[in-house]
């Protein structure tokens, strides 16, 4: 099936070096990301981003080289390193939690938390904002953090998430091997927050979870 070892062994090399580029752990890349292609962030909201762009590049002489190097099956070939490519650091991510990962570290989220704000008074000084998230300790012990959230950049002129941190830190504690679902319902005085929404929701919100100097940014989908 190999019909040039010298380009099937390149493209696993370079293959390996793009998922080091930008491997998902202990932070997620995909943070402030507006465009990207497979695990690559390309633009985010401050423009293109080079290292992206090199590694997207990388990518698909990878996958040339990979056809260049088989003999047959080359588009059932292809797609299958696209998809082993796209699931296998989420695997070594679980594998390493479940096993060696301690605190912060063997913390995961289900990417897909929400807030919800409301002005509650005729001033537009007070708000509720309620945001709810499941988190899981992968670890045996207990784990006990700060939580901050994070605004996404799609509307980053208006603040919107992060107006849940006017009532923060949050200190959240989860037990060994426990899935949390974290309710959090605040009043929010707003007065002093310029640029800030009067009401709305969002979907798959991003955190920042703090133990001492460790932190790690956990994005939404």
């Amino acid at each position: 099936m190999i019909g040039n070892k010298i380009a099937f062994f390149s493209s696993l090399v370079l293959l390996s070096i793009c998922m080091l580029l930008f491997f998902p752990y202990p932070n997620h890349p995909m943070y402030g990301m507006r465009s990207s292609f497979m695990s690559f962030p390309i633009r985010d909201h401050e423009g293109y981003i080079m290292l992206g762009i090199f590694g997207s590049i990388l990518f698909v002489i990878a996958m040339i080289l990979l056809v260049i190097g088989l003999k047959k099956y080359h588009f059932r070939s292809v797609l299958l390193v696209a998809i082993i490519y796209s699931l296998l650091p989420n695997a070594l991510i679980f594998i390493y939690q479940e096993t060696f990962a301690t605190g912060i570290y063997a913390v995961s989220y289900d990417q897909m938390g929400r807030c919800e704000f409301d002005t509650i008074d005729e001033d537009l000084k007070i708000m509720e904002g309620e945001c709810q998230l499941e988190l899981k300790n992968h670890s045996n012990k207990p784990v006990t953090f700060e939580l901050e959230f994070l605004d996404s950049y799609i509307a980053k002129e208006n603040r919107s998430e992060s107006l849940m941190n006017v009532a923060g830190p949050f200190a959240i504690t989860i037990e060994g091997n426990q899935k949390k679902l974290i309710d959090l319902k605040e009043t929010l005085d707003v007065s002093t927050i310029p640029n800030h929404i009067h009401s709305g929701y969002s979907n798959n919100v991003h955190i920042k979870i703090i133990d001492n100097k460790a932190s790690r940014i956990l994005s939404g989908l």
